[in-house]
């Protein structure tokens, strides 16, 4: 039996279309890069020094993803910001120890390249280096077909911050400072999948629906020059990423033994899309383990800071105070409900 000539072109994946796309990455890498920090970006690997400027200098590593939020992006045909989550989930991790973001690689994997939706996608991961203050220094971008559907795609970054030793952000957090909570935007890049259940079982057209059309597509924020300042000033004593897993998962893993985070629930600002979820079926607890449920970053600084850290948010996103650090052995304590 003659199958004919077979090519990998044939299988499904058009290496001439990847190396348009790996020269533009190229191009527009170059293009940010006027500073010559970067060296060898489309090589194998890019090459860089370490800034001479630091004193004793530590690598800080994060990765993550953006979720099933690719679904969301894919529905709405809109992909010039999922980029931007996809910095934001893992530059965000970078501050918690204090280190400024350096560098960011991305990988993408997609059924077969579109060389449009892949530029958007860049776009996005542009700006959200921009945001964070890094430069995108290289990636992959596999194209896999028989591994996702038609037009579906995932998204992996990969950052590497830098922080002075003096400055690592060791655990300060003592009885009776104070719990701040920054606001976030939006649902930032977790809980879709429940979200999308949600969509699905009440049978929404997101495409028709302007209030969800524009809040589930929202790029998460990225807090690294506000939560920066605070570090260079010295007046956090700990600070937690509020993400998958919320407000209890994420502040418990900061808590030293013997304290506790004393969180007041009906203190919380919440965002209108948290309180268009609670209506649709979902439980406070259940809220409170997926979604940031409007807090963003919880900042723990001493009472008499807190003047001074204020000033270093917009209005937006300015902290205030949703709780203290007491003496208990739970790490986390709740009392009244959110107001929802």
């Amino acid at each position: 039996m003659s199958f004919g000539k077979l090519t990998y072109s044939k299988s499904g994946v058009n290496i001439k279309k990847a190396d348009k796309f790996v020269k533009h990455i190229s191009y527009i890498s170059r293009k940010t890069n006027k500073s010559g920090d970067f060296k060898n970006i489309g090589g194998f690997g890019a090459i860089s020094k370490v800034p001479n400027n630091l004193k004793n200098p530590h690598i800080v590593t994060s990765t993550d993803g953006v979720g099933t939020k690719i679904e969301i992006a894919n529905e709405l045909n809109k992909f010039n910001t999922i980029g931007i989550d996809l910095v934001a989930m893992c530059v965000n991790d970078l501050i918690v120890q204090g280190a400024k973001p350096y560098l960011f690689l991305d990988y993408i994997s997609i059924n077969k390249i579109n060389l449009k939706k892949l530029k958007n996608i860049l776009k996005g991961i542009m700006k959200g280096c921009q945001l964070a203050r890094c430069k995108l220094v290289g990636g992959e971008t596999a194209e896999m077909p028989g591994t996702y559907d038609i037009g579906k795609f995932d998204l992996a970054g990969f950052a590497v911050g830098l922080v002075e030793q003096r400055k690592i952000l060791k655990n300060k957090i003592k009885k009776n400072d104070l719990i701040l909570a920054v606001p976030s935007n939006g649902l930032h890049s977790n809980g879709y999948s429940l979200v999308r259940q949600i969509i699905k079982k009440k049978k929404i057209n997101i495409k028709k629906n302007n209030f969800l059309k524009k809040e589930l597509i929202r790029p998460t924020k990225i807090y690294v020059k506000e939560l920066l300042k605070l570090i260079d000033k010295n007046i956090l004593n700990g600070c937690a990423n509020i993400t998958g897993g919320g407000l209890k998962d994420n502040i418990k893993r900061i808590i030293p033994n013997n304290l506790c985070a004393d969180i007041q629930l009906n203190k919380i600002k919440t965002l209108k899309i948290f309180k268009w979820l609670k209506k649709n079926g979902i439980k406070e607890d259940e809220m409170l383990k997926t979604f940031n449920c409007s807090i963003g970053f919880c900042i723990i600084i001493n009472p008499k800071n807190i003047k001074k850290v204020k000033k270093y948010f917009s209005k937006t996103y300015q902290p205030y105070v949703i709780g203290k650090i007491t003496k208990n052995s739970k790490r986390v304590k709740f009392s009244g409900k959110v107001n929802w």
